[in-house]
């Protein structure tokens, strides 16, 4: 299978030019400005380079919508407006259950993913832009559209090609993929990047919740901080490769961000340009049982029937069709296709990993570093690698996904993201694959290894001594550090042994006390905390006198061992005062 990721496709270089003079006019009537984040507006807003170089989308470059945002501050208006799923001036109401589900998206990362800063309003600018905000709110309590919303298929005929990577399952298409949902995500990104959004167990991309959830998930990704503008740039082109829906992302964003208002489900307004339109577009995205490029319950042209807003020719009657220039029966010849990079791989190469491994909570030092080969042994550049942490592990790439994507470079190498060891311990795998094309995957072995320490040493030098029967007045507290640095949730082992070469549990002198107060010569399943710091529980001691030893041992080799004293007080002998008597 093959897959064109890193360029847009589009019908006709006349609609990139009729989108480019739109949003300049909007630029040139809207003065710039800072907006209310401190940071340039989209009218100012040029992205970065290393942002318009990178590969992939979420959407498969699909077409979008090109409605730009009104100049007038978005404020409810009373007047009722278009009715349900119609066509008109555009506002800024949102339908309830659609903005619901961009509001919980942004609560869900603002606590699993805080660093990212994402904005609701920038998941409803990317479904306004996508979709028509689920085509005016058509969606049903649980956030599931009342039909599926799907792309045209992208077959290579004016658009990327990308041949079916899921069987049909998502978007009824056995032979190329097509965008789905409220969100327009290919079937091969919401394989990886699905969410379950509502809590129903099911991950659909034609559930607005569920979308919503990966569209933020999807944007945050790589460690992005979207209240940077450059990370900002960035997220917003891995979802659809084009200059002209970044700008246009950016002006919904900008728009929505000065205010916004709640309208019914089911009377949004529909957006009417797409970028797809003009001569010899493709048909734009249908809902099954409607017949592309028209609106689910119009009429539908034909021969009987002047097309809307095309009077007949003067005189009356109804134009004669015009002949086909090709006869019914002959069969058409599919277009040629120039191979892609993709379709030239053969299979994938290691292209040097070193050796994989890190203590857990830590970052791998190395990373995973694949190349894309053709059958001759020949490099391939602008192929999309997709790499999988596969198993039951809870090791991730840094930024807390368990897939990421990485287009080869000039050398036919693809690096994954460096790996971020979770708590199981054991061997990792992380698998190789090409997007688009069907070839052995390549296997990756790394290795979790537990927290360690190389050094223990109390945190204090006071005496530990204590009468016979009493109990220790200062705690035993170490450090354990690694490496120089504080070695934080390493498990820890205290005993109190019988001697220095007899490291067995004494059978008399101090001792711990467990929870039913019963005596305790060995603690198991202590822990550092954040700090590499470890307390013990208060100490005590039997009647038996004489100098005790307490080892303390951690993963990772550290041992250290303190010396504890017990002895009766010394008491003073009477001192000689009596006098002589007289």
């Amino acid at each position: 299978m093959a897959a064109q990721f890193g360029r847009r496709l589009r019908k006709g270089a006349a609609t990139t030019a009729v989108a480019a003079v739109a949003v300049a006019a909007l630029s040139a009537s809207q003065a710039p400005g800072v907006n209310d984040h401190g940071r340039q507006t989209a009218a100012d807003a040029t992205p970065s380079p290393e942002a318009s170089a990178s590969d992939g989308s979420a959407t498969g470059n699909s077409p979008y919508y090109t409605d730009l945002p009104p100049l007038k501050s978005p404020n409810p208006s009373p007047s009722t407006g278009p009715g349900p799923g119609g066509t008109g001036a555009t506002e800024a109401g949102i339908p309830a259950t659609v903005l619901d589900a961009y509001k919980k998206a942004e609560t869900t990362l603002r606590e699993a993913k805080p660093g990212c800063n994402l904005p609701w309003q920038l998941l409803a600018a990317i479904g306004r832009v996508e979709s028509g905000q689920a085509r005016g709110g058509q969606v049903r309590a649980d956030g599931t559209t009342i039909k599926p919303i799907l792309g045209p298929q992208l077959d290579g005929n004016g658009f990327a090609l990308i041949k079916d990577t899921d069987d049909g399952a998502y978007d009824g298409n056995s032979s190329y993929d097509q965008a789905v949902g409220p969100m327009q995500f290919i079937p091969s990104t919401w394989a990886w990047a699905g969410r379950d959004g509502n809590g129903d167990g099911k991950k659909d991309p034609n559930n607005i919740y569920d979308a919503a959830l990966a569209a933020g998930h999807y944007l945050c990704r790589n460690n992005w901080d979207l209240s940077q503008q450059d990370d900002l740039d960035r997220a917003i082109l891995s979802y659809n490769q084009s200059r002209e829906y970044l700008n246009l992302v950016m002006r919904w964003l900008d728009y929505y961000r000065k205010g916004t208002h709640e309208v019914p489900d089911g009377t949004g307004t529909l957006p009417g340009n797409r970028s797809d339109d003009g001569a010899g577009a493709s048909p734009k995205p249908t809902t099954p049982g409607s017949t592309p490029g028209t609106t689910p319950g119009s009429p539908t042209p034909g021969p009987d029937r002047p097309k809307p807003g095309k009077p007949g020719k003067p005189g009356g009657g109804t134009p004669a069709p015009k002949p086909p220039t090709t006869p019914p029966d002959t069969p058409s010849t599919p277009p040629a296709t120039t191979p892609t990079p993709t379709d030239t791989v053969d299979h994938l190469e290691d292209a040097g990993t070193a050796k994989l491994t890190a203590m857990a909570g830590d970052t791998f030092g190395k990373r995973i570093s694949t190349r894309a080969e053709t059958e001759a042994g020949k490099a391939v550049a602008k192929v999309r690698v997709r790499f999988t942490i596969v198993g039951d592990t809870d090791t991730t790439f840094t930024g807390g996904e368990s897939v990421a994507t990485v287009a080869t470079n000039s050398s036919g190498v693809a690096v994954a993201p460096a790996l971020q060891a979770g708590e199981k311990t054991g061997a990792v795998t992380v698998r190789a694959t090409v997007v688009g094309r069907t070839v052995p995957g390549l296997d990756y072995k790394a290795t979790v290894t537990e927290r360690a320490a190389d050094t223990l040493a109390r945190t204090d030098d006071a005496a530990l001594s204590c009468a016979p029967g009493g109990e220790f007045a200062t705690a035993v507290e170490v450090k354990a550090t690694y490496n120089g640095a504080a070695a934080d949730g390493v498990a820890a082992t205290a005993t109190l042994i019988t001697s220095a070469n007899d490291a067995t549990a004494n059978d008399k002198g101090p001792y711990f006390k467990d929870a039913d107060g019963k005596t305790v010569r060995t603690l198991t399943g202590l822990k550092t905390d954040a700090k590499g710091l470890l307390k013990l529980p208060k100490l005590y001691a039997d009647d038996t006198t004489g100098t005790f030893l307490l080892r303390i041992t951690t993963a990772g080799g550290a041992t250290l061992t303190v010396e504890l004293t017990v002895a009766a007080a010394e008491t003073s002998s009477p001192s000689a005062s009596a006098s002589p008597s007289a």
